[in-house]
């Protein structure tokens, strides 16, 4: 299984505006922090303080971050019938007080970097933004249970198909991790940042992100200390502790402090909220072991091999977390979660002993689904495109033809790792465009995204590294 991979490195053109940054060969600055563009992606590197790095990303950021607030207004507001001030009451309740202080220093410096571009954003706006998945879709749903009311409850979305592998799954029996984000596409078209922070404490890191966030938010990533990360998320998920650590602190705290996958596990577990309830999946370059964390809020499980793979396609393996925190139907093999798990299973026996980085690129890419035995375009395929599906993914409380799937793809290795390197995609992975204009004129019910839904065009796969690697 080989697909043809094009590596490119011009920089795209950047419209500054009267933007007053040290720009140079198409690179803009700020302060220790750089931005450049490449193939659909915006690559920052981010250093300092905590208020520091904040700084830099809010002004590199600033036309991206007010576009993203925006539409995450208009999105919610359609989506979950809520509007931003709700969110922004939300998280600045909850969220602030619990949020490390120097996530809350970078927080502030985010809006700093804002206000130096004109724009009069606040640690509100960026909390929420930074928290607008748990907030969305397991708060709201655990104050609807709480008053009994019809809701999102137990639809907690099913966002990704990942995989870790290490020992003779792999062409060089060492680690291979890739990871295709999935989500609603007027969302994740902008899920299109690599983040390079060099923090004052802690380890460098190398990540995907999205414009304002101090995560990564899809969590595909790796540290200086040989720590990869990435995650899918639990189906159906229910439950949520208001007086939780949020999980957009847990998972940038693993990523800038791990060093081992029970040092990954004690950060993660620590003060769980229950929001945005994942399968994670965890590498260590220094032993040669990875490692799979089902997350709930009342259940965790975490398994470890030297030699096997791990995959995330949506739904918990942990039998009582299963049965005790999601409404996840175990026996409906037609729902996307168990198709793709059946097609991960099949891909894995099938190129055991082969996987690399361009057999991991192939794999996100996938078309096979494993109901039929076909090829074919739909929710079940591990390259998601809902958008094309007459059922829609109820098992998400998605419509019919609903624009969501897979919107980029990242694969790494432990030999680029080891060098803070990844391959990255933006689009679709198998390569195929989605275009708004045509879209919306067949499926006028998803009008209401207009606004803010673009195009979604496909680039090339390009291997990105932090900066001096």
């Amino acid at each position: 299984m080989r697909i043809s991979l094009t590596a490119a490195f011009g920089l795209g053109a950047l419209a500054l505006g009267a933007l007053t940054l040290s720009c140079s060969r198409g690179t803009m600055e700020s302060g220790k922090g750089t931005r450049s563009e490449k193939n659909g992606w915006i690559v920052l590197h981010l250093e300092g303080t905590p208020r520091e790095i904040g700084r830099q990303h809010g002004t590199l950021l600033a036309p991206e971050i007010d576009d993203a607030l925006k539409m995450m207004a208009q999105f919610l507001a359609g989506a979950t019938k809520e509007p931003w001030s709700f969110y922004r009451q939300a998280a600045e309740r909850m969220f602030w007080p619990r949020l490390d202080g120097e996530y809350q220093e970078e927080i502030d410096g985010i809006v700093d970097g804002l206000r130096s571009r004109g724009l009069a954003y606040d640690r509100a706006d960026i909390t929420a933004l930074n928290g607008f998945m748990e907030l969305a879709y397991y708060y709201v749903p655990a104050l609807a249970a709480r008053m009994k009311a019809d809701s999102l409850a137990n639809r907690a979305p099913g966002n990704c198909s990942g995989f870790i592998a290490t020992g003779s799954y792999t062409a060089d029996g060492r680690i291979v991790m890739g990871h295709n984000n999935w989500s609603d596409y007027v969302v994740g078209e902008r899920w299109n940042v690599i983040a390079d922070i060099v923090p004052e404490h802690g380890h460098r890191i190398f990540m995907d992100t999205f414009p304002g966030f101090i995560h990564s938010g899809d969590d595909f990533g790796e540290n200086d200390a040989g720590i990869l990360i990435t995650e899918t998320t639990i189906t159906q998920f229910r439950g949520f502790d208001d007086d939780g650590v949020p999980e957009f602190d847990r998972a940038r705290k693993a990523m800038q402090y791990a060093t081992s996958i029970d040092q990954f596990d004690s950060v993660m577990t620590a003060g769980n909220n229950g929001g945005y309830a994942n399968t994670w999946l965890v590498g260590d370059l220094k032993t040669n072991e990875i490692g799979k964390l089902d997350l709930g809020l009342m259940h965790t499980h975490l398994w470890r091999t030297h030699d096997g793979v791990f995959i995330g396609s949506n739904f918990a393996t942990d039998t009582a977390l299963l049965a005790e925190e999601t409404t996840f139907d175990t026996g409906d093999s037609t729902n996307s979660p168990l198709a793709r798990e059946k097609r991960w299973n099949q891909l894995m026996e099938q190129e055991r002993g082969k996987i690399d980085a361009a057999e991991g690129m192939a794999l996100e890419a996938d078309h096979g689904d494993a109901r039929t035995g076909t090829v074919a375009e739909n929710g079940c395929v591990l390259c998601g495109h809902v958008d094309r599906d007459s059922r829609g993914a109820p098992w998400w409380n998605e419509g019919p033809y609903c624009p969501m799937g897979a919107v980029q793809g990242k694969v790494t290795t432990a030999a680029l790792a080891g060098k803070m390197k990844f391959w990255a995609h933006m689009g679709h992975p198998c390569g195929e465009d989605f275009i708004a204009s045509a879209f919306l004129a067949q499926h006028q019910e998803y009008r209401w995204q207009e606004p803010y839904l673009r195009d979604m065009k496909a680039h090339p796969w390009t291997l990105f590294a932090a900066e001096g690697r």
